[in-house]
């Protein structure tokens, strides 16, 4: 896997922090910092999510990934699947995340709520390389909402 990352300023104080990551699959991804009033050479323009809100989606869709296709290979009737993140950041510097709840809502047809249950807890212990990696520095709790279709 392979990722160019570019920082998108251009020269003088003013000049932002957004970035543009390229992936290795050819596509874009835009990061930017937020606003620094004190110190605006330091701060981003607000135009793309922050660099750590990234990791935190990717981890979303990483998980929700394996969740539809643990249902699906199951033979299991889901029709929709969306994971609500909350994360808690350490206060100082590196601010790591600290505690990750991922809530998911799985919708489909007579989807037993044992197999939800099972392939959100498979996808946190056992697939999601993401939580893995997260699982060293961060708390990681999921929950789930089951809805019929």
């Amino acid at each position: 896997m392979e990722c160019t990352v570019s920082w998108t300023g251009a020269a003088g104080p003013r000049s932002g922090m957004g970035f543009v990551a390229e992936t290795g699959s050819g596509h874009i991804l835009n990061m930017d910092g937020a606003p620094d009033a004190e110190r605006p050479e330091h701060g981003g323009l607000n135009l793309a999510p922050r660099p750590l809100e990234t990791v935190l989606a990717g981890t979303g869709g990483c998980s929700a990934y394996d969740v539809v296709l643990i249902l699906r290979r199951g033979r299991h009737d889901v029709r929709g699947c969306s994971v609500h993140l909350k994360a808690e950041r350490a206060s100082t510097d590196p601010k790591v995340f600290t505690r990750i709840h991922l809530q998911f809502t799985v919708t489909g047809r007579q989807l037993p709520r044992e197999a939800v249950q099972r392939a959100v807890q498979l996808s946190h212990e056992k697939y999601c390389s993401a939580l893995a990696m997260l699982s060293g520095t961060a708390q990681i709790t999921t929950g789930f909402e089951l809805r019929e279709s």
